[in-house]
């Protein structure tokens, strides 16, 4: 099996790239950086089956050989990056997958979208299932990220029901774990570095809001049991465990000796205020859930970060 991965050296494109080798796949991996960092694939140098070639999947590109899949995880995917790079996120999402799509037919591949639980907006039901349509503002500023997810999945099923093209969709919610950028935009990075940095951690809003985390392995070992499934339809995949921002603000800080105090700064436009996976179907077609707890999860992660932060302010 031969596979190309866009966004290859993101965070969740990285790990997925690992998992696809563990199996004994070849991997491809894609991606034009501006979210992306090598490092995340440094691990991977001398591996036979694995390359990795810097390109834009926004402008038309050729793969040479045999390929029996596409996994199409480029995207921006924290509210600073795809606000930071509006019309990047909207193409990747639009003319991005038209094009990996293109491919995937070309070549007679399977293919594979990573879609967003931002599809269901500010949800107005909770847990969100896969056949609730979601409450998304379509000119807000996170509208260039949900629309662009939106959109895709729409193009993922056109090109499935117009050109029988094998198509798979995940919606992803909340996920951490090492290779994260620290400081990158999202709650877990952000609280980290802040108490790894000495300032407080910031809350915005009341702290009410709920998200729910899935540590990066549980994941990915989702979205590979999706990608080997007959479904075609959107599957939710994520942890159903649900606490408030301002609980896992207090978790964090449980983790730190001299813990940084707490402060409130205003509300994001149209941030959601409650984000839960209903992943009764995943249970159901995959036989899959998550397993690693919150406490182990963070362990590991917070030692990355810890990691990370150490060697940033040695090259400072």
């Amino acid at each position: 099996m031969r596979a190309v991965v866009t966004g290859g050296a993101g965070f969740l494109g990285s790990h997925l790239c690992d998992r696809l080798l563990t199996e004994g796949w070849e991997v491809l991996a894609l991606d034009n950086l501006i979210t992306g960092d090598e490092a995340n694939l440094a691990h991977l140098k001398g591996n036979a089956k694995f390359k990795f070639e810097p390109t834009d999947v926004n402008e038309p590109f050729r793969v040479e050989g045999k390929l029996e899949y596409v996994f199409h995880f480029a995207s921006p995917a924290s509210p600073p990056d795809y606000l930071k790079f509006p019309i990047e996120t909207l193409k990747v999402g639009s003319i991005a997958t038209m094009n990996t799509l293109e491919l995937a037919k070309a070549k007679n591949a399977k293919f594979f979208l990573a879609s967003t639980s931002e599809c269901y907006g500010d949800p107005d039901v909770s847990p969100q299932c896969e056949s609730y349509w979601g409450r998304v503002n379509p000119v807000g500023p996170r509208s260039v990220y949900d629309e662009a997810k939106r959109f895709a999945e729409a193009t993922t099923m056109a090109y499935h029901r117009h050109h029988a093209v094998d198509t798979h969709i995940v919606r992803i919610f909340n996920t951490y774990g090492p290779r994260m950028r620290l400081n990158d935009g999202r709650a877990l990075p952000n609280f980290v570095y802040q108490a790894l940095s000495g300032q407080p951690i910031t809350v915005y809003g009341d702290g009410k809001q709920t998200r729910s985390f899935c540590y990066v392995s549980d994941l990915i070992d989702g979205i590979y049991k999706l990608s080997q499934s007959d479904e075609h339809m959107p599957t939710n995949i994520g942890n159903p465990t649900e606490l408030t921002i301002q609980e896992f603000a207090v978790r964090i800080c449980s983790f730190f000796p001299n813990a940084p105090r707490i402060i409130y700064e205003p509300l994001p436009v149209d941030d959601p205020k409650q984000r839960r996976p209903d992943i009764s179907k995943a249970k159901r077609l995959l036989g899959w859930e998550p397993k690693v707890s919150l406490e182990e999860g963070l362990k590991t992660t917070i030692a990355f970060f810890r990691e990370q932060y150490a060697k940033s302010t040695v090259t400072r």
